[in-house]
C-alpha cells in the first residue's frame, strides 16, 4: 500500500510499533526494510525524511488487521 503526506512521524511509528506482524518499507530500489526495527526506522527516515513531512512511502503489512490499522491511521489524516 502507498501511504502519503505523513506529518506526524511519531504517531506513524506508534501505529507501526502497535502492529502484530511484520511491516516493511519498500525503497525506491526495491529493498525491503523492517519498520518494526528501530534501527531501520532511523535509517529509512534519515534517507526519506527531510523537511518534517514524508510525501509518499510504499508499505507492506503482512497481517490483515495491521493493514486495517494503517488505513485507519491514514483516513484520520495521518495525525
Amino acid at each position: 500500500m502507498k501511504v502519503q503526506n505523513i506529518t506526524d512521524v511519531d504517531g506513524f511509528f506508534k501505529v507501526i510499533d502497535s502492529c502484530k506482524g511484520r511491516v516493511e518499507l519498500v525503497t525506491g530500489e526495491g529493498d525491503r526494510l523492517n519498520l518494526k526495527s528501530k534501527l531501520s526506522q532511523y535509517v529509512s527516515m534519515a534517507n526519506i525524511f527531510s523537511n518534517g513531512e514524508i510525501p509518499e512511502l510504499e508499505i507492506i503489512a503482512y497481517e490483515p488487521e495491521d493493514t486495517e490499522k494503517l488505513i485507519r491511521y491514514m483516513i484520520n489524516g495521518g495525525r
